[in-house]
C-alpha cells in the first residue's frame, strides 16, 4: 500500500453511501473511491457524474473477483446485508468497514471480529457521530473537568416526521433491523458509552405512533453506567418540539446544546470537507453554567470545536498504512448492540435488564 492510494470499493450508494462515505472517502488524502456497487443503472451514473472515473458494478461478487486490486471495502447497504456482505469481504481478504449498526446481534458482531482477527484483517464500524461538533467539544469540557462530576447525560436525536417516507429503514419486518432503535439509537448509545463507561442496566420505552408505521419511531432509553452516571437518551421522529441535543449535569455546572451537527445538512447539499469544514455560527454555540436556563440568560457561551467527520476515514487510511488502532472497533459495536438488544427486551417485557 505504501506509495500509492489506497483503492476502495463501495458496496451501496443509498442516503449513506451516496451522502456521507462516497464523499468522505474522497476527501482523504491517499485513499481513493476505485468502485461503486448498486444494482440500479441510474445510481451508478450518479456515481460517476460526482465522482469521475469511478467504476460502476452490479453486485458485490465482483469486488470480491478483484480482491487483490482493492485496499477496502465499505459496505452501506440496507442493515441485512452487513453481516452476510462483511463476512464475503473479509474470507475474500479485504479490510472491511461497516455502516452501522454492523449486525443485528451482539453476537454476529464479536462473531465478525473474530473472522478478522483470525484473518488479520482491519474492521471498522461507521459510527460517524463520534466527531459531531457537540460530541468533541463535551469530551473536550469532561477532559477539563468544567463539568465536575457528571451525574446525568440527556442526549436527543429527535425529529418531526409525522408522515411515512417508506423504505426499509421503517419496515417492522425482523430481517431489517428497521426502526429507530437501530437507526439513531445507534448512535446515542454509542455516544453514551464513549463518553461514560460500560451499561450496567437499561430500561427503554419504544412507540409506533405514526399512522401505518411498522417499526419504531419515538423511544426512549434510560442506561445507568457502571462509573453511576444516569444517561437518558431520547430518539423520535414524531416531536413537535424539539428538545436539547445535549443536557449534561454536574456537581459543578451543567452544559446545554441546542441543534444538530452542520456536517449532514452540508453533505446533504453537496457540500466537500475543505477549509472551514463543520464550523456552526456562534448563534448555535452551547452553554456552560450553573442555577439558571439558558433560554432565560444564564451561562456562558461555549465555542463549539468544529465536527470532523473526515477524521474518521484519515484514521482507516493510518491503520491500513501504518497499523494504528482503527477509530472503531467491532467489539465497541458489539457492547452498543448489548444495550439495543436489552433495549428492545425492556420495551418489550416492561422489565430493567442487568447487563
Amino acid at each position: 500500500m505504501t506509495g500509492r492510494p489506497l483503492r476502495v470499493g463501495l458496496v451501496g450508494y443509498g442516503l449513506a453511501g451516496s451522502v456521507f462515505h462516497a464523499p468522505l472517502i474522497a476527501a482523504t488524502e491517499g485513499m481513493v473511491l476505485d468502485t461503486v456497487v448498486t444494482s440500479s443503472p441510474e445510481r451508478q451514473r450518479q456515481a460517476r457524474d460526482a465522482f469521475g472515473d469511478v467504476c460502476p458494478a452490479a453486485s458485490a461478487d465482483e469486488l470480491w473477483a478483484r480482491a487483490g486490486e482493492l485496499d477496502l471495502v465499505v459496505i452501506a447497504s440496507p442493515n441485512k446485508t452487513h453481516v452476510p456482505l462483511a463476512t464475503a469481504a473479509l474470507k475474500a481478504g479485504l479490510p472491511v468497514v461497516v455502516d452501522k449498526p454492523v449486525a443485528g446481534t451482539a453476537a454476529e458482531a464479536r462473531a465478525l471480529g473474530a473472522l478478522a482477527d483470525e484473518r488479520g484483517l482491519l474492521l471498522s464500524v461507521f459510527q460517524n457521530r463520534r466527531w459531531d461538533n457537540d460530541f468533541l467539544t463535551l469530551r473536550a469540557l469532561l477532559d477539563r473537568g468544567d463539568l465536575g462530576d457528571v451525574q446525568r447525560f440527556e442526549s436527543r436525536f429527535e425529529r418531526w416526521r409525522p408522515r411515512l417516507k417508506g423504505g426499509w429503514r421503517e419496515s417492522g419486518k425482523p430481517e431489517e433491523f428497521g426502526g429507530l432503535l437501530y437507526d439513531l439509537g445507534s448512535h446515542v448509545v454509542d455516544q453514551a458509552l464513549v463518553l461514560f463507561g460500560p451499561a450496567a442496566q437499561v430500561y427503554a420505552e419504544s412507540d409506533v405512533r405514526r399512522e401505518g408505521a411498522e417499526a419504531d419511531d419515538d423511544t426512549f432509553i434510560a442506561l445507568t453506567h457502571a462509573s453511576g452516571v444516569r444517561s437518558h437518551l431520547y430518539v423520535s421522529a414524531t416531536a413537535a418540539q424539539l428538545g436539547p441535543r445535549f443536557r449534561v449535569l454536574g456537581s459543578r455546572a451543567g452544559y446545554v446544546k441546542y441543534g444538530l451537527d452542520p456536517q449532514e445538512a452540508a453533505l446533504r447539499e453537496g457540500e466537500r470537507p475543505g477549509l472551514g469544514w463543520g464550523i456552526e455560527p456562534e448563534s448555535m454555540w452551547g452553554t456552560l453554567g450553573a442555577g439558571e436556563s439558558p433560554r432565560t440568560g444564564g451561562g456562558t457561551p461555549v465555542p463549539s470545536l468544529p465536527g470532523d467527520y473526515p477524521a474518521y476515514y484519515a484514521a482507516i487510511a493510518s491503520a491500513l498504512r501504518a497499523g494504528t488502532p482503527p477509530p472503531v472497533t467491532a467489539h465497541e459495536a458489539a457492547a452498543a448492540l448489548d444495550v439495543l438488544e436489552a433495549a428492545r427486551r425492556s420495551a418489550r417485557d416492561g422489565v430493567t435488564v442487568t447487563l
